[in-house]
């Protein structure tokens, strides 16, 4: 029984002894936090007096001023760095580009300039082809036009008559026309004046004959008419 009496004594004094440990641990920390509030008052700085805010208010204006006064900074790049610049790559796209517009704007020139020429080339060609082909076209009307009446309904002069008017419709199709002259206006655009004459039936400078006739290729003349003008 003395020795349950020892031991529970043993457990008194232990709690005890952690008892008066605590409070001085206690203690100690509630000193260093009244020291720490003590050195922080010593060292805060006496209120802001009247003339204090006033010097701050002016020196913060003064800086406004050299804000707006200072230039615009430079424009700078990733990192920092200053873009005074465009970056290579965007120079040479830039060439390229330019290089290609010149490129397609000549090539396009060029493609305007050859379908010109070729249709020049093509008309030149087509003109020469039916130049030479109008005397015969003149021979068909010469020798029709000696037919007698009477022998009109011979089948031979119907042949060279369907011949004829098959020359003239492919000429049609194709954008050959004769040049109007016989009672109309002398032109010498289309018209070829070899003879004048005094004629009261015709009013002035009318054509009053044609000695052979004119034609046109499209808008060109391919051959002037030849003409006898009046008055």
């Amino acid at each position: 029984m003395s020795q349950e009496k020892s031991k529970e004594e043993m457990v008194k004094e232990a709690v005890e002894e952690a008892k008066k440990e605590a409070e001085a641990a206690q203690n100690a920390e509630d000193g260093a936090t009244e020291e720490t509030i003590e050195i922080v008052d010593e060292n805060e700085t006496e209120p802001e007096t009247e003339e204090t805010a006033e010097d701050e208010a002016e020196d913060a204006k003064a800086e406004d001023a050299e804000a707006e006064e200072a230039p615009e900074p430079e424009k700078k790049g990733f990192f920092g760095k200053k873009k005074n610049k465009k970056d290579k790559k965007d120079e040479k796209i830039e060439e390229l580009t330019d290089r290609l517009t010149r490129q397609m704007a000549e090539f396009d020139n060029f493609r305007k300039r050859t379908e010109k020429e070729k249709s020049q080339m093509y008309e030149i060609g087509a003109k020469s082809v039916v130049e030479k082909i109008l005397p015969v076209v003149d021979n068909f009307e010469r020798g029709l036009a000696a037919v007698p009446e009477e022998q009109r309904e011979d089948s031979f002069v119907q042949g060279m008559e369907k011949i004829y008017k098959q020359i003239m419709t492919t000429f049609e199709e194709i954008g050959v026309k004769p040049i109007e002259a016989v009672g109309n206006a002398f032109d010498p655009n289309f018209h070829n004046a070899v003879m004048h004459v005094e004629d009261e039936n015709f009013g002035e400078n009318i054509v009053a004959e044609e000695f052979q006739k004119g034609y046109m290729y499209r808008d060109s003349v391919v051959r002037h008419s030849m003409v006898k003008v009046a008055n």
